[in-house]
């Protein structure tokens, strides 16, 4: 089986993948856990043994394990988990050592490998021209041509650190729950900062959306992913579909490919 781990800045996610037979690509479970960059080895693998356990999956049953980590301080510790506890080299996507998606960006070694999974995931599932809309500690939106290579990025500050910036400098604002307003002229406070950051990250979407349409020309399809993005996605038809396991899926798609090539660890 293959153990595929996706480590960001808030979260780390884990989906585990069947390889073999009638079943080969099957996402078999999943889970997350908060990111910890003083995390080590040891406990990285006291957590994914639990969770294999819990799931009634043997640690033996694993034999590849392969990242999508924008976390540098971590490579060490998932290095360490995977080569003492699983008995195999962890594999990291590298955007710029990836050769199943063509990328066209002027320094392919700064997109994140986040970023590239998702599009490789996006573009096995859902096809090209395509957007990605990743609502994660960061919001941001890939662009995938026609012809499925990765054009280029947007990236602005995620909802949750903007929620805590905003209410951490203000002293008379408070954190309220993420839902939409009734209205958008708020009539108290609460109201207020609903409309502002709900509607304001819908807004924010549909236009950056639109403007990446109009320059790829065409109607690419539109996908959301990550945690925030179930947030969002139900206010806006700039939104075709929600996949919360695109990353995931698209760390299985290149370590499975005959064209793809793992690059060691560079801790």
């Amino acid at each position: 089986m293959l153990l595929a781990i996706e480590i960001g800045n808030t979260n780390l996610k884990f989906g585990l993948y069947e390889v073999a037979g009638v079943a080969a690509g099957t996402l078999v479970h999943t889970w997350r856990s908060m990111t910890k960059r003083e995390q080590t080895g040891d406990e990285l693998a006291a957590l994914v043994d639990s969770m294999l356990r819990l799931n009634g999956v043997s640690r033996s049953a694993v034999d590849r394990v392969v990242v999508a980590n924008v976390v540098p301080p971590l490579y060490r510790a998932i290095t360490g988990m995977a080569r003492r506890y699983i008995g195999c080299r962890p594999e990291f996507l590298s955007a710029a050592r990836q050769s199943l998606m063509p990328v066209r960006t002027t320094h392919p070694a700064e997109l994140g490998a986040d970023l590239i999974a998702g599009a490789i995931g996006g573009v096995a599932k859902y096809g090209s021209p395509l957007i990605v809309v990743g609502f994660g500690t960061a919001t941001t939106f890939a662009a995938i041509g026609s012809e499925g290579e990765y054009l280029g990025t947007a990236i602005a500050p995620g909802i949750a650190i903007s929620v805590d910036a905003l209410v951490r400098h203000a002293a008379k604002l408070m954190s309220v729950p993420l839902v939409r307003p009734p209205r958008s002229i708020g009539a108290d406070t609460s109201g207020a900062l609903q409309s502002g950051i709900l509607l304001g990250a819908v807004g924010q979407t549909e236009y950056l959306v639109a403007k990446m349409a109009a320059e790829m020309g065409g109607r690419p399809t539109v996908v959301a992913t990550g945690g925030l993005a179930e947030l969002v996605a139900p206010h806006t038809r700039s939104i075709d579909a929600v996949d919360e396991r695109l990353v995931l899926d698209g760390l299985y798609r290149w370590a499975t490919s005959e064209s793809q090539t793992a690059t060691a660890d560079p801790a």
